[in-house]
């Protein structure tokens, strides 16, 4: 059970209404997780869907956005985003089989996607300045400068959702991975 209560649509109010009928619009639900959010905090949940909005429009293709946090997902032991992510990551042309390679850190196939995964591996679980090369692998596969931005970008957009899900302990309203 969640720790905090959301308002439902009928009983929001302001700007938790605002955020509820933007959200709705755009996805046709609001998600539990940012029902909460909405109700708690909705200046920081637009905060982070405008973060969302300039990845969206970014030089980071869908599939790489969600091959991102995923991973972040994974690692944070998120099973609300890990769950989200899946979903949309097959909606935007992950296979399964990827899927869950992605999430396990193991090769998909695909060399661009693995170096990707290595890297946010590696950005999540070293401290520290990364060593060179470990940018340049990720530049030596085709990203650049903007897109490894638009990288560090999804990681802290998933990384505030993964926090506050882990904190709420939000009920996951997407299919199980």
């Amino acid at each position: 059970m969640a720790r905090f209560t959301a308002f439902s649509e009928d009983q929001s109010s302001g700007a938790t209404a605002e955020v509820y009928g933007s959200i709705k619009q755009a996805l046709g639900k609001v998600p539990n997780a940012y029902a909460t959010l909405a109700t708690l905090a909705p200046e920081a949940l637009k905060a982070m869907l405008l973060a969302d909005k300039v990845l969206a429009t970014g030089p980071l293709s869908k599939p790489d956005q969600e091959t991102v946090k995923l991973v972040i997902s994974e690692l944070a032991g998120c099973d609300y985003c890990v769950a989200a992510h899946s979903m949309v990551g097959k909606m935007v042309g992950l296979s399964p089989d990827a899927l869950i390679k992605i999430r396990q850190g193991d090769l998909t196939g695909d060399a661009k996607r693995d170096v990707l995964v290595r890297f946010v591996r590696t950005l999540f679980l070293k401290h520290g300045t990364l060593p060179e090369n470990e940018v340049q692998e990720l530049q030596s596969v085709g990203y650049n400068g903007e897109q490894i931005v638009h990288i560090g970008l999804a990681i802290s957009v998933i990384t505030f959702t993964n926090t506050f899900n882990r904190i709420n302990d939000t009920i996951v309203d997407f299919p199980k991975p």
